[in-house]
């Protein structure tokens, strides 16, 4: 099993002294500490590539670089691209564009892309032909080799645009962790599922399960260093160990890291409704340390756009899962991923997933107009949905919710909260912002030390977005 999902230690090792090579350069020249080579890197997309960019930290800094705020300060910028939505590839593909005037200024800039958008061979060939200040791409396959792409344009040794022939699973990849108190736990990657939509399982490949014991070692890591919320991350993180031979689930998973001493709570995200068994709902329920929230994308109410999207379940079973859910815990928070345009829908289709937002109460939504993508089904599906008709539906979506947000959000008006203070708000410096079991944040005045630990509030006032609060 290890031979065909995991890449053999000595093949990792090799990729780790190129960066120890590096590094060493740098000393011989006495480029250490606040000297040292500054790396800057570049995230967008889902929490995965959030984790996946913290490994990219912990290369960098086993390369010898040490992190700046700025790309202008930097001798080695990475970026991981997301490719889920032609946004976020146009907003990329601008982003990169301006390191070429940095590059101009400091002719020894290392760039690197890496992501999803560069695993579509279109998109890398794009960046091969016309980005010529880039060093090199590397698929969501290869992060391990970057320290071996860089030493290789140190070298002059020509570019590099990777595209794996398969995924396999890297472990013991040095990481640097976001501050504060909350921690990324990747647990599996890539996805079976084949949504029409959905660009995932031809840039993140196929399922693939870690091994339990470097997972509770991994989490061990995390709370021994101070982690008081982890977060379980996979494409379709509850069909976890299918693909093992050991028996594992998420629930049992998840019963394991609970176990585990220490004051942390856990996460998980992101789930697929066909594969959100009972034992799953019975461990949130049931388990201290889970935090009472559920993601779950229903992405439409129409079970006819549901097969369209090869979803594998109808809206009838979907509001089942929220049915049990919400007997097991009356009080659980919800939040889902919506899809609005999807070619065909009509506006019955539509009127259906109004229809579940109000049969659910979401505490949160969200909600996108469907964008194609090159390589999947639905690209080529007829009835392609005018940009005007997606527009107007989303703004009737969003409408709703908003009445459904206020609603939700006063409940908890009175209470007593226990959150996870994650740092200073984004929208009012004077004021920190914590999490709990709640899906929004809640922002309150306190000292910044708290940052990173939980904290007893008691909510004070609501609006459609956020709460406010007191510490007790």
């Amino acid at each position: 099993m290890e031979n065909i999902k995991f890449i053999p230690r000595d093949e990792i090792e090799t990729h780790l002294e190129a960066a120890r090579r590096i590094a060493e350069g740098f000393e011989s020249r006495g480029m250490v500490g606040d000297s040292a080579p500054g790396y800057y890197i570049q995230t967008f997309g889902c929490q995965q590539n959030e984790a996946d960019s913290e490994r990219l930290a912990g290369l960098a800094k086993l390369m010898g670089y040490r992190a700046v705020s700025s790309p202008d300060e930097a001798s080695l910028i990475l970026v991981n691209t997301c490719a889920i939505r032609e946004h976020a590839e146009k907003k990329a593909l601008s982003i990169i564009g301006e390191y070429k005037h940095i590059r101009e200024k400091n002719p020894e800039l290392i760039v690197g892309v890496g992501g999803c958008m560069v695993t579509q061979r279109h998109r890398a060939d794009k960046f091969k032909m016309s980005y010529p200040y880039v060093g090199f791409t590397f698929d969501t396959g290869a992060i391990h080799l970057v320290p071996s792409l860089v030493l290789k344009v140190m070298q002059k040794k020509g570019r590099s645009f990777v595209i794996s022939d398969e995924y396999k699973i890297a472990e013991g990849l040095p990481t640097v962790r976001r501050e504060g108190g909350a921690a990324w736990l990747s647990i599996m990657y890539g996805c079976n599922n084949f949504c029409s939509y959905c660009i995932v399982p031809y840039v993140r490949g196929r399922e693939r399960s870690r091994l339990p014991e470097d997972i509770l070692a991994e989490a061990r890591e995390l709370i021994a260093g101070g982690a008081k919320e982890i977060t379980l991350l996979g494409q379709n993180v509850n069909s976890y160990g299918r693909d093992l031979d050991c028996g594992e689930t998420i629930a049992s998973l998840i019963k394991k890291i609970c176990a585990l001493e220490g004051d942390f709570r856990i996460r998980f995200m992101t789930s697929h409704p066909k594969d959100a068994s009972e034992e799953l709902l019975e461990v949130v329920a049931t388990e201290p340390k889970v935090v009472k929230h559920f993601h779950l994308p229903v992405q439409s109410g129409s079970s006819e756009v549901l097969r369209r999207m090869n979803r594998r379940y109808t809206a009838e079973h979907y509001k089942a899962i929220i049915d049990s859910l919400k007997e097991k815990m009356p009080d659980i928070s919800l939040t889902t991923d919506i899809i609005v345009g999807f070619p065909g829908e009509t506006e019955e289709d539509f009127e259906a997933t109004l229809e579940m937002l109000r049969y659910v109460k979401y505490d949160m939504i969200f909600s996108f107009i469907y964008s194609p993508r090159i390589g999947t089904p639905a690209a080529a599906m007829e009835d392609q949905i005018p940009a005007e008709v997606s527009g107007a539906r989303f703004k009737r979506l969003l409408s709703l919710q908003d009445e459904i947000c206020e609603e939700r959000n006063r409940r908890f008006v009175g209470r007593r909260v226990k959150v996870l203070v994650e740092g200073v708000s984004k929208s009012d410096g004077g004021m920190l912002t914590g999490r709990g079991d709640m899906a929004r944040p809640v922002h309150f005045k306190g000292d910044e030390s708290l940052i990173g630990s939980f904290a007893e509030l008691e909510i004070t006032s609501c609006g459609s977005y956020s709460l406010e609060g007191k510490l007790i």
